[in-house]
């Protein structure tokens, strides 16, 4: 691999690095709120990366071949903000004055979205870090696939700072041991080894060997940098970039709050303004006599990275277009998947398969086994489909026939055996996500989601098109017991914002839950399958039925099984439940009628038309009854405080699935018997 060459110092380092403290100091000082320390000792480090290495646009953040810079320390923010700022992105110094305030493009902490340059929301400590790992395994795979002798059109490096709390998460732990093993020797992290935190400095609390530790997940460890020499940092980052094995971690020596006379070095400085008297002595002793937020003009232009971006940019565009010429197909196959478009052979074959699996007897089968077929069926349409599973391929039914294993020696492959690691595994996938080119999906048990849950939420917060694949939904898992079985888990994954939950019934259910999955571009997926079969029901006993069943499925809810005249009750099921809500309106006819409603997907359900929804839920049939495995609280919200839950409220038992599910209530004489029961007491 070429090594990357330093650009010239452009001016004295000090000064252009002091621009960047100050910029803090005075932002928090300006809200009354914030984090200067980390910033200000982070300073000489970030001038030294950003001016000599990163390569980056600021008049085109989205440059697909940029450098990836994450912030993992995102309380940090103002670090990242000033050196958007003063390197030239779309980020006024009005933007840096409203830090932290109302709708400002300088929010608390760093959102992807939200400010120019920003690659990922951070903040929750170590998401960064697994992020800009997933960036890194993006970046990998990506140049294998379209890179070709003299056309190194994938060729760019993924840079994090991190802190100590950063790397007291236990999330660190997953994604760099992965990340040693998979020898990404394009990621570089730097350590800001300044030893305070938010409680004091940190020695009573973490005395881990870092570098013992980064040696044994087989990284390079570069060690003892003064993070304050920028010739030092220099030689490191010169030093990282010639590493064609291993990932690099430069464990930087700084003081946190650098120049604070009475502050720096001490948790006073780490989330709290350093006060207007430390302010005006910190100006005196960084030697700077401007007024806040005033940025004399050398800086300023010293600072501009406009012009070289552009003209990487323009490189490497010229490269593109050579590339478009010696290799047509390759090109635009990459321009599709950078737009994140879906191949045109999805959308027609896709809907072939659904229309053939709708027109077909239904099967009795596991949702997890429909999900291995739905992907059978999309994976070879979808090569920007990069899936894995925390260490249960064969339990979840995630790794379908044609998959190639993504390893160090393979990295064309398009599958990631991510090992027992739940919540970094879901972490890294945001970071493939935010990359770009690809469209990752992860699987564990769905009760394992509570490991998980951060970074899911962080995908719906970012809005990013990840898959998460839950399979062993419910209490049907059985003999591995209560650790094992999920009660809460589908209701709390229901309340994030933006996440879109699917609970299929039945393979044609699953089918379409993928491919809206994977057709949706504006946040992420779950889906929770079974372990256990679901019974399929027989042709005669579907009555009624919608002639259009797939658009009926597509809204997330509908009628399922209609009676002959308006219900005395209507009942809502989901996944492995539905049958037995069918089975309850079979044997509480002719005296009662009743409808069935599927609900896969309640999300997708909410946002149909009211006129939809009136028509499936009927608001004058007030008797409902809703039926899932789960804790009942959720359902109110479909059946009335007066309607009837038929769900589970204490923990599972350890037994076959069909022995728990008979003992908890969830057989077809018990769902009918409760029903029956609740329909007369309604009617009197």
């Amino acid at each position: 691999m070429k090594q990357k060459q330093p650009s010239p110092i452009k001016t004295n380092r000090k000064e252009l690095a002091n621009a960047i403290r100050v910029l803090a100091m005075d932002a928090v000082e300006k809200a009354h709120s914030g984090h200067p320390g980390a910033p200000m000792g982070l300073a000489d480090v970030a001038e030294v990366l950003w001016n000599d290495f990163l390569r980056h646009n600021p008049n085109n953040p989205h440059w697909f071949n940029r450098d990836r810079f994450v912030l993992s320390n995102g309380h940090g923010s103002m670090l990242l903000y000033a050196l958007l700022y003063l390197s030239g992105y779309s980020l006024s110094l009005q933007d840096i004055q409203q830090f932290r305030q109302l709708h400002s493009k300088t929010p608390g902490h760093p959102e992807w979205g939200i400010t120019p340059g920003v690659e990922t929301t951070t903040g929750p400590l170590g998401q960064g870090l697994a992020n800009a790992v997933g960036m890194a395994i993006a970046e990998r795979k990506l140049a294998a696939e379209f890179n070709q002798e003299g056309y190194p059109l994938i060729d760019h490096t993924t840079y994090a700072f991190v802190g100590d709390g950063c790397l007291m998460e236990g999330l660190s732990h997953e994604v760099c041991s992965l990340a040693g093993t998979l020898k990404l020797h394009k990621l570089i992290v730097f350590y800001d080894n300044n030893g305070v935190s938010i409680d004091g400095k940190v020695e009573g609390w973490f005395t881990d060997n870092t570098r013992k530790r980064f040696e044994a997940y087989a990284w390079q460890v570069i060690p003892s940098i003064d993070g304050h020499d920028p010739s030092a940092i220099k030689a490191a980052i010169i030093k990282a970039h010639a590493e064609t094995e291993r990932p690099s971690l430069l464990i930087c020596n700084t003081v946190i709050g650098y120049g604070a006379p009475n502050k720096a070095g001490s948790h006073h400085c780490h989330g709290a303004p350093l006060g207007q008297e430390e302010v005006a002595l910190a100006r005196n002793e960084l030697k700077w006599p401007y007024e806040p937020f005033q940025i004399p003009e050398a800086i300023q232009t010293a600072w501009d990275a406009k012009t070289r971006g552009r003209e990487l940019e323009e490189k490497w565009q010229a490269l593109f277009l050579r590339y478009k010429t010696a290799y047509p197909t390759y090109a635009q196959e990459f321009e599709r998947r950078v737009k994140g478009e879906l191949s045109r052979d999805f959308y027609p074959k896709s809907h072939t398969f659904i229309e053939k699996l709708a027109s077909s007897k239904p099967e009795t089968l596991s949702t997890r086994r429909a999900s291995l077929l739905s992907l059978e069926a999309y994976a070879p349409l979808l090569p920007e489909l990069f899936g894995g599973s925390a260490d249960l391929s064969d339990s979840n039914l995630t790794q379908w026939s044609t998959s190639q294993i993504f390893t160090s020696l393979n990295p064309t492959g398009n599958y990631l055996y991510y090992g027992v690691r739940e919540f970094g595994m879901s972490a890294m996938m945001n970071g493939i996500a935010l990359h770009g080119g690809l469209i990752p999906f992860g699987g564990t048990f769905l009760v394992f989601s509570d490991y998980a849950r951060n970074a899911v939420r962080l995908a719906a917060l970012m809005g990013q098109r990840v898959v998460f694949v839950y399979s062993h939904d419910s209490i049907g898992l059985g003999e591995d017991g209560p650790t094992h079985q999920p009660i809460e888990h589908l209701s709390s994954l229901r309340f994030i914002p933006n996440l879109s939950v699917w609970r299929p019934s039945s393979l044609l259910e699953t089918a379409i839950a993928w491919k809206v999955a994977l057709e949706r571009k504006t946040g992420p997926t779950c889906l929770a399958l079974s372990r256990q079969n679901i019974s399929a029901p027989s042709c005669d006993k579907m009555i009624e039925k919608s002639d259009c069943l797939v658009e009926d499925i597509l809204k997330g809810g509908y009628i399922y099984k209609e009676c002959p005249q308006k219900p005395h009750a209507i009942l809502i099921a989901t996944g492995s439940e539905l049958p037995l809500a069918l089975a309850a309106s079979e044997a509480l006819a002719p005296e009662w009628r009743v409808r069935v409603v599927s609900m896969p997907s309640c999300d997708v359900f909410q946002k149909q038309s009211e006129a939809y929804r009136s028509n499936v839920l009927l608001p004058d049939v007030a008797c409902r009854v809703a039926i899932e495995a789960g804790t009942p609280d959720f359902w109110y919200r479909y059946v009335g405080l007066k309607g009837l839950v038929i769900g589970i409220t204490s923990f599972g038992l350890s037994a076959p699935g069909s022995e728990v599910f008979k003992a908890l209530g969830f057989t077809p004489q018990a769902v009918t018997e409760r029903v029956k029961r609740y329909i007369q007491t309604y009617y009197g």
